[in-house]
């Protein structure tokens, strides 16, 4: 659509590059003849005289003009129009004492580029410093002695917010300003790109420290403690914050709902290069966020350095074996161990640290226990990928800690998880010690938090690696904290479509575990799978050869032929139309080079069926004597229709139900034909199932056994083989259903995914996700196996699984109404706590007084804010979930619980 009518657009942007219909024009103000100026970032393009413009732009000072010079627009300066920008006064107002600038050059950064401007200090006797008089215009001086360059706040916050979703580094952003000042060269602006570092890093340090509400303390900034400037995760437990009163006394069977879930890993894409040193570049916050406080940090470390790391008794884990091995030559720092919020990816105070070598426990044990000061919870659910390593000795090593980072083991619920992902790489005894399938209390909770967190913050270790020690870490703790501001704001949504997938699935799961206990008939009752009854073709046959036993007893005539009975009729067919599929697949499967023996032997057997076919049909036409006209007219059409139907394993046999009510049939050869195809039906998915569980253990021997060409060549070919009998099962049970009804109950049409073990999950699935095949859980598919290999266990095992899944998603929906709770609980503190702030501050004077109270005012009514329209949007999803499942089971009140 746009390209017809790209010329337009063109000419139009061509045509700013002149005077446009303005060539004539008069000054807008002051009627000028000759005006030449026009404003960049001004709305319109009007032209003006030089002492209009310069009027007009008292309030503009770092607009950008242009000027014409007879030929073209050329950029030009209010400098050098005039413009004199007077602080300490009200615009337009003179000072009786300014002071100019240091060398009456002074630069101001902006998003339209870097302005070099005229700049006048107030420097009357009631006059307050020169920072603080650039500052209370909103331009943030570089320095605080004689400052020379500033930038506009409302560039720092550009450059601020645009880090965090772009991860622009400071380096891309100023050439940006700077090309955007001058993309010749032929003027280039003084470059400012070291104040611009600094003032960035500082405009870091002081959006903390306003939003964690520390210019309120009246202890000052100085008495800011660890941890004390983190965003919090408002779904996690906050003791006094965002828990019920007497929530120590819940009942038993709901102390699971308090447990803290713990996420602890290390990234090794965040290195720093051996670049500077503390000394000389400290940071800012001094472990006031999410890093640890350094100096302590290190010196533990150097106190414990000659600890030797165990090795995995697992799977080889390199985190593990090779932690004392890996490089670090030319690395300050080879990476981030970090402890996260399991369920909801947010850092926790105090839980980020360098490493020095790689994944070393000492590290690792020090974030944990540093974290974890900050929480006196009981119950504690741990998620670590080499967990299985590194708690065997975590108490033993706890010894060695201060005693402030200490606490009583024995008295909480402490249980370890491997992250679902990381787990199949371990050995098979940690697969169920460790997962969070298994273990009670943990909902749908996959251990994986840290490693999507990651994710977004990779992209700036491009950047933070050749930062200097505190630049680094001042950078990486704003990040983190805006990290876990998005998630904050986010939460109405992510718990909603949270919500939204837990409550269906939850009910899909129990229904599963539900359909799996009515074909095992009792929960747990093996005995009960041992007796049941199955339904065999040969098990049919003999109840109606009974049946017509009985009938030749009492005289009744049944049989129109002594040696083939009504059942014999229909089980002959049956057996006939197998034998056509299978000569009809093994033509198929000849290939290109088919040698005469081959053909020949085909040859045989389709003789010899057309033999048995054409005997079969004599007989059908004592039983179905309306068929003869219909076998004749219908074989002679498929003669002159395909060469493939006409022969033997392609005629059309027409038994009672393929008939349907198009012709006149004995309902008693239809009963016969329904009963042969139900048990037909049973005996085909019994030999499917047998085949998928040969084709698993051969698949297996395999993978641990077989070496070489030709073992494995062997074994390809009898996957083969067995691949051939699984379609042939598929195929019989695909031909014994008619559409007749009765079947329901027990056969299902067959999909392709339905056709897969107990145990195989299925692409787009995980064990949590999963639901068993129908094949598995119908009627009676534990006693007619209950002989085969490993049948009964494969079933115990698969209706754990079954009930650990259905639970685990009932524990999803219970704990994301409790966290529902919690977080607007939370978010109501933390509004009470800013209202209380306001009234603790100690102002310096009334304004500093008046921007306390207002910010307090706005911080409060926005988490007042967040927390209803959260609420608004869960109850909304609620409703509409329980209107859908028509019960009342999933409503929580969340506004006021």
């Amino acid at each position: 659509m746009w390209l017809k009518d790209h010329p337009l657009f063109l000419e139009k942007i061509l045509r700013l590059e002149g005077k446009g219909n303005l060539r004539n024009a008069p000054c807008s103000r002051c009627g000028d003849l000759s005006p030449k100026y026009r404003c960049e970032d001004c709305f319109g393009v009007n032209l003006h005289c030089s002492s209009c413009i310069k009027a007009a732009h008292q309030l503009h000072p770092l607009h950008r003009l242009q000027k014409w010079n007879g030929k073209y627009f050329e950029r030009v300066t209010l400098k050098a129009l005039g413009l004199r920008i007077q602080l300490g006064h009200a615009p337009g107002q003179a000072c009786p004492n300014p002071r100019r600038a240091f060398n009456n050059d002074f630069f101001v950064m902006d998003s339209h580029g870097i302005h070099e401007v005229s700049l006048d200090f107030c420097d009357c006797t009631d006059a307050v410093a020169h920072v603080q008089q650039l500052l209370r215009i909103s331009w943030f001086p570089s320095t605080t002695a004689d400052p020379k360059t500033a930038a506009t706040f409302h560039l720092l916050e550009e450059f601020h917010i645009l880090s965090f979703e772009s991860k622009v580094s400071a380096y891309e952003f100023y050439n940006a300003l700077a090309r955007r000042t001058d993309n010749t060269g032929l003027a280039p602006a003084k470059t400012r790109y070291e104040s611009f570092m600094r003032m960035i890093r500082e405009w870091r340090h002081l959006t903390m420290l306003k939003r964690s509400g520390r210019g309120h303390d009246p202890k000052g900034v100085d008495a800011t403690g660890e941890g004390e400037c983190a965003v919090l995760c408002p779904a996690c437990l906050h003791p006094g914050k965002n828990l019920p009163d007497n929530w120590e006394n819940a009942p038993r069977a709901k102390h699971w709902m308090y447990a803290l879930f713990v996420a602890i890993d290390a990234n090794f894409y965040l290195k720093r290069k051996v670049v500077s040193n503390n000394i000389t570049d400290p940071s800012l916050s001094r472990g006031w966020t999410y890093f640890v406080e350094e100096a302590g940090y290190k010196e533990f470390l150097a106190e414990k350095f000659d600890i030797v790391q165990e090795k995995s008794t697992c799977s080889s884990h390199n985190a593990v074996n090779m932690a004392d091995t890996k490089t670090n030559r030319g690395l300050a720092a080879t990476g981030l161990g970090t402890i996260n919020c399991a369920c909801h990816n947010m850092k926790w105070p105090n839980a980020v640290g360098d490493l020095q070598k790689g994944e070393k426990y000492i590290n690792m044990d020090y974030l944990f226990f540093s974290t974890l000061c900050h929480s006196s919870l009981q119950t504690l659910n741990i998620s670590y990928d080499i967990a299985c390593q590194w708690h065997k000795k975590l108490w033993q090593h706890m010894s060695a800690f201060p005693t402030s980072m200490q606490f009583d083991h024995t008295s909480k619920v402490i249980s370890f998880f491997v992250p679902k992902f990381h787990l199949p790489v371990h050995v098979e005894k940690c697969q169920t010690t460790f997962s969070f399938n298994f273990k009670r209390g943990v909902g749908r909770t996959d251990g994986e938090a840290p490693e999507h967190g990651w994710a977004n913050i990779n992209p700036v270790a491009s950047s933070t690696k050749e930062m200097r020690p505190g630049a680094r870490w001042d950078t990486l703790d704003d990040f983190f904290g805006d990290w876990n501001w998005k998630k904050v704001v986010s939460l109405g949504t992510t718990m909603q479509r949270k919500l939204k997938e837990a409550v269906p699935q939850c009910a899909y799961h129990q229904a599963a575990l539900n359909d799996l206990e009515e074909g095992l008939q009792e929960e747990l009752q093996v005995e009960a799978w041992e007796n049941d009854q199955i339904i065999t073709l040969a098990s049919v046959r003999l109840a109606l050869a009974k049946e017509e036993e009985q009938s030749i007893q009492s005289g009744a005539r049944i049989s129109l032929h002594e040696d083939c009975s009504p059942s014999i009729l229909i089980s002959s067919g049956l057996e006939l139309e197998e034998q056509q599929w299978r000569l009809r697949a093994d033509k198929d499967g000849r290939g290109l080079h088919v040698t005469d023996n081959q053909e020949g032997k085909l040859v045989e057997r389709s003789n010899a069926l057309q033999r048995r076919l054409n005997s079969w049909v004599k007989m059908q036409e004592l039983y179905m004597p309306n068929m003869a006209a219909m076998q004749i007219s219908d074989n002679a059409t498929a003669t002159k229709a395909s060469s493939i139907s006409s022969t033997a394993e392609g005629f059309k046999l027409w038994l009672p139900l393929q008939i349907g009510r198009s012709l006149p049939c004995d309902e008693s050869l239809q009963r016969v034909e329904w009963r042969l195809r139900y048990a037909q039906g049973h005996d085909a998915l019994h030999s499917l199932r047998s085949c998928l569980r040969a084709q698993t253990a051969i698949l297996k021997y395999k993978d641990r056994n077989l070496r070489g060409q030709g073992a494995n060549t062997r074994a390809r070919n009898t996957l083969q083989a067995i691949d051939t009998r699984i379609e042939a099962a598929t195929r019989k049970y695909e031909s014994s259903l008619l559409n007749e009804s009765g079947w329901q109950s027990s056969l299902h049409p067959l999909n392709h995914q339905d056709i897969h073990l107990m145990s195989d999950i299925l692409w787009g699935e995980s064990e949590g996700r999963r639901k068993l095949s129908w094949i598995w859980n119908m009627w009676g598919a534990g006693g007619s196996e209950k002989d085969d290999n490993g049948a009964l266990e494969d079933m115990r095992i698969e209706w754990c699984k079954a009930r650990a899944r259905a639970m685990r998603w009932e524990e999803e929906v219970a704990l994301l109404q409790e966290e529902m709770c919690r977080i607007g609980a939370f978010l109501r503190w933390e509004a009470g706590r800013w209202d209380e702030r306001h009234n603790e501050v100690v102002p310096t004077d009334a304004e500093h007084e008046d921007g306390c109270i207002a910010y307090a005012h706005r911080q409060a009514h926005l988490r007042t804010q967040l927390a209803t329209s959260f609420e608004a949007h869960w109850a909304q999803t609620l409703s509409h979930l329980n209107a859908q499942d028509g019960s009342e089971e999933c409503i929580v009140d969340i506004a006021s619980s």
